[in-house]
């Protein structure tokens, strides 16, 4: 099959355009310029002789019927010859579309776009809980499987995600927690001083601290730490297909790169909890110390008198439920991660602040609970 042309041909009364070969997509560009090329007068009479066409779609359709409608508005006069009923319909199915079409925007009121967006929030939020929901089953499957087959957990990647998720935590968590017990100790200081009450700074504290601060604080640094380490690490192995290069290998990507680090943090995260709550009531000790004249041995004494060790359980079994969704959040957003860096980095902030959601909700629904029971 030739390759398409058109080639101009100057007779006594007449111009002939004569069009050969295939007219279609793969030619599309050279048409185009020949097309373009002819200059033609107006009044001027041409011949478009389409016998020589081997083949033509609908591309080589809208371009002879485009050049033949240009032609005629400068003013030739264009008669069209050696089309056969196929090719003739498919030109005339072409010009059929030719039609200006008037699209009108109609700007929806403010309401119903406000609307429009809520929906829209709500259906993705929907959809993101479904699939998080599938992953979280699909992780207490293999968690199954490795506790009935403890060789499968990896102890080498456990104890180091302990150390990088959890012990190398501490001095930032003991900075914060330390601090906010001073925070804590002297604005409430402040206060209880005007009533005759600073004894009671230190019950506030213990409270404080015990049942809320030390967990939420530690939880929220483990958000951001940790968190976002596993979106950033686990999606950057999406995107240089190391993770469909496991699959390839027969392993599996949940037992390799979730479970060691969600073990980890469930193991790691009461004790930064714990050391949280020692900072905390650190930092207040020593506030109460500088500013009330509370001596460290009367704040041991009134700790000991007034709070239980109850206040401390209080805060410590959420940790492990922290740990998990934290851990999750953060697994579940890298295996989302596709495409690009600007994925990885717009996955690893929806971790760090789906997480601290999360463990702002849970902890919501564990003071309803514990005020339920008395507790």
């Amino acid at each position: 099959m030739q390759i398409g042309s058109l080639t101009r041909r100057e007779e006594k009364d007449v111009l002939r355009l004569s069009a050969a070969g295939a007219w279609d997509i793969g030619n599309a560009a050279r048409l185009d310029q020949a097309l373009g090329a002819q200059v033609l007068q107006a009044g001027q009479p041409v011949l478009l002789d389409m016998s020589g066409i081997e083949a033509m779609d609908t591309v080589g359709a809208w371009l002879v019927h485009r050049s033949v409608r240009e032609w005629r508005a400068a003013g030739a006069t264009i008669e069209l010859a050696g089309l056969d009923g196929a090719r003739r319909s498919l030109l005339d199915e072409v010009a059929s579309t030719d039609h200006p079409v008037s699209t009108v925007f109609i700007k929806p009121s403010m309401i119903v776009a406000k609307l429009a967006r809520l929906g829209g929030a709500t259906v993705e939020i929907f959809v993101k809980a479904r699939g998080f929901l599938g992953f979280l089953g699909l992780v207490m499957v293999v968690l199954g499987r490795s506790l009935v087959h403890p060789r499968r957990i990896r102890v080498t990647a456990l104890v180091h995600h302990m150390e990088r998720a959890g012990f190398d935590a501490l001095p930032v968590v003991g900075l914060i927690s330390f601090l906010i017990g001073v925070v804590l100790a002297y604005q409430g200081a402040s206060e209880l001083s005007q009533f005759g009450a600073d004894i009671f700074v230190v019950n506030l504290l213990a409270i404080s601290v015990l049942r809320e601060l030390g967990i939420l604080l530690a939880a929220i640094v483990i958000a951001g730490r940790s968190g976002s380490a596993f979106t950033a690490q686990i999606g950057s192995m999406k995107l240089h297909e190391e993770v469909d290069a496991m699959r390839a290998l027969g392993l599996d990507p949940v037992e390799m790169l979730v479970l060691p680090r969600l073990l980890a943090l469930v193991a790691t995260l009461p004790l930064l909890c714990f050391f949280a709550d020692l900072m905390g009531l650190l930092g207040g000790a020593v506030m109460a110390w500088s500013t009330l004249g509370i001596p460290p041995v009367v704040f041991i004494q009134r700790l000991s008198e007034t709070v239980g060790v109850e206040q401390f359980f209080v805060g410590l079994i959420k940790a492990p439920f922290f740990a998990a969704v934290i851990a999750l959040v953060g697994c579940y957003e890298g295996f989302a991660v596709s495409g690009s860096a600007e994925s990885l980095g717009e996955r690893t902030t929806r971790a760090v602040v789906e997480a601290i959601f999360l463990v702002i909700v849970i902890d919501a629904a564990f003071s309803v609970f514990f005020n339920l029971v008395n507790l």
